[in-house]
């Protein structure tokens, strides 16, 4: 994705297809993806690769895979405006990987914060591909020569460490590739766990009521939020120590566009009762439209395979260009 002058910037981003996306990956990220394509030249994939670092069930991963392709593309990602795809598809992602892993230190690697809790997590299994991740992460994010990155606090060393490389290939080489700057959404609704709300929601938390996944039904997402944790008061306000209300009247406030000023007249007078009920149904009613069409494009594999493999192809062909001049730049011969 070059640019000449003039033309749109590049931002890229991937989101990995272990589980069903969360409200919060949909109402902190994804729903920003979608505004972000007409702005921008945007590139969205399924970051299979970097799904194995942990033991994955082949089957169940193939099957997650086409799910999160699908989740994108009913939550409003355009393949038309937007190049979407899946990372496994696109081989130049492992091959620029290796190439940059050998101009990323050992002691760089060493310091990535997520690597260090990662392999606390999965003590059995710390492989090698755990320690380079941030070296594919920074092919990912180069080969199509982005201007931004989208990134949480949790991938914001990586993506440092990515300018890194960068800067000492180019240094070496001459420019090759474009510097990615950080990408702060101008709103961004950071979404709290519902049974810990000083916690982010996570698709990885261990208890089940804390996160309302983008797919559930509306008796499950209902029910998830009666129980969500509040306080011992009973005012819906926006306040200091009040985690569990702030979080659910952020929640309510993006799903319906209120304000929380707003949110909090509509619940003057009522009870804690009453307003988890209200959010549930908010949000329920919310990503119905997200619910069905994901259901009705995993029921339509010619359509699904068509959108995934004109993605691959597309992106093999902007990643390639980045590439060749990669390969020809460190010394290799290239294929006549």
């Amino acid at each position: 994705m070059e640019q000449t002058t003039n033309q749109k910037k590049v931002i890229l981003s991937g989101i990995q297809p272990t589980g069903v996306f969360t409200l919060g990956n949909y109402l902190g990220a994804i729903r920003n993806w979608v505004v972000l394509q007409e702005e921008y030249r945007c590139a969205y994939m399924i970051a299979d690769l970097h799904s194995i670092t942990v033991r994955q069930e082949p089957a169940k991963l193939r099957q997650q895979i086409l799910s999160a392709f699908a989740t994108l593309l009913a939550c409003g990602i355009d393949p038309e405006k937007s190049l979407v795809f899946i990372q496994s598809q696109v081989p130049q992602h492992a091959e620029l990987s290796w190439v940059l892993s050998c101009y990323t230190q050992f002691g760089e690697l060493s310091r990535m914060t997520q690597f260090k809790d990662k392999s606390a997590k999965h003590a059995d299994n710390v492989n090698a591909g755990l320690f380079t991740y941030p070296a594919l992460m920074a092919a990912d994010i180069l080969l199509y020569q982005a201007d931004l990155v989208p990134v949480g606090v949790d991938q914001k060393q990586h993506l440092e460490l990515t300018r890194d490389v960068a800067v000492r290939f180019n240094n070496a080489y001459s420019d090759t590739f474009t510097l990615p700057e950080p990408y702060i959404p101008k709103v961004g609704a950071k979404i709290m766990s519902l049974a810990d709300p000083t916690k982010k929601m996570s698709k990885s938390d261990e208890n089940p009521n804390g996160f309302v996944t983008i797919l559930d039904g509306p008796d499950v997402i209902i029910r998830k939020f009666k129980r969500a944790v509040t306080d011992s008061d009973t005012r819906v306000c926006y306040a200091e120590g009040k985690d569990g209300i702030n979080n659910l009247m952020t929640i309510y406030s993006v799903v319906t566009g209120k304000t929380l000023d707003e949110v909090e007249r509509e619940f003057e007078g009522k009870g804690y009762g009453d307003f988890k009920l209200a959010v549930g149904e908010a949000v329920s009613d919310h990503l119905r439209p997200v619910r069905e069409e994901h259901k009705r494009l995993l029921a339509d594999k010619a359509y699904l395979e068509q959108v995934y493999s004109e993605g691959a192809r597309r992106a093999q062909q902007i990643a390639q260009r980045t590439l060749s001049k990669v390969y020809r730049k460190v010394g290799f011969v290239p294929v006549k």
